[in-house]
C-alpha cells in the first residue's frame, strides 16, 4: 500500500513532521507492506492559473503523480490563527486541479487528518477547515475521533518520532481506521 505523508508545516524540526514520522513507525509495525513517502509542500510554487495553463511546474506534476498513485494521504497540520497554514492550502489548491481528462488527484483519495501544536488544543481548530477543503476536493476523509497533539514541543522524541505511549496509541488507532477505510473503499470500487 502506498501512503503519502504531507506535513502542513514548512518549519525545520516541525512538530507535524514528527507526528508523520511517528505514523511511519506505526505503519512499519502493522501487518502488510506499506510504502510511506513524503510530499514536501514547501517545494510547490504559489498557485497561479497562468502557471497551471502552462502545464504547472515539475514540482506540481510530481506532487500530482505522487497523490494520484497513492492509496492513502495522511496530512498533519499546525494551526495558524485557527486555520491550516497557507503552504498546505496552496498544495491542496494544486492537487485539487484536474489534468485534462484526468480528475483531481484528491478526488476519491482516502485521507487521514491529524494536527499538532505547542498549544493546549493541539491544533484541533485547524482541522474543520482542512476537512471542509478536502471534502470540496472530493477526498474521502477518514471518520475517526479528531487527533490533536497538544503541547507537542514538550513530548519526548527519539529517532525523529514521538514515544509517548498514549499518543502512539491514538496515532495507531487513526492509522488503523485509515487503512480500514482504504480496504473498504477498494471493495466498493470492485
Amino acid at each position: 500500500m502506498k501512503i503519502v505523508l504531507m506535513s502542513g508545516s514548512t518549519r525545520r524540526d516541525s512538530l507535524n513532521t514528527t507526528v508523520l514520522e511517528t505514523v511511519r513507525h506505526v505503519l512499519a509495525g502493522l501487518p502488510g507492506a506499506h510504502e510511506a513517502v513524503d510530499l514536501p509542500v514547501a517545494q510547490l510554487p504559489y498557485y497561479e492559473a497562468g502557471l497551471e495553463l502552462a502545464d504547472g511546474s515539475p514540482e506540481v506534476r510530481a506532487a500530482k503523480e505522487l497523490v494520484a498513485g497513492a492509496d492513502l494521504l495522511f496530512i498533519s497540520t499546525p494551526s495558524y490563527n485557527g486555520a491550516m497554514p497557507g503552504a498546505l492550502k496552496n498544495a491542496l489548491d494544486w492537487l485539487s486541479r484536474a489534468d485534462g481528462a484526468r480528475p483531481s488527484p484528491l478526488n476519491g483519495t482516502v485521507t487521514a487528518v491529524v494536527s499538532a501544536s505547542p498549544g493546549a488544543r493541539g491544533g484541533l481548530d485547524a482541522q474543520p477547515g482542512l476537512v471542509t477543503v478536502l471534502g470540496r476536493c472530493g477526498a474521502h476523509v477518514v471518520e475517526h475521533e479528531p487527533v490533536g497533539v497538544a503541547r507537542a514541543g514538550e513530548l519526548a522524541v527519539q529517532g525523529g518520532r514521538y514515544t509517548d505511549p498514549e499518543l502512539v496509541a491514538r496515532l495507531e488507532s487513526l492509522t488503523r481506521a485509515a487503512l480500514a477505510a482504504v480496504e473498504a473503499r477498494a471493495e466498493v470500487l470492485v
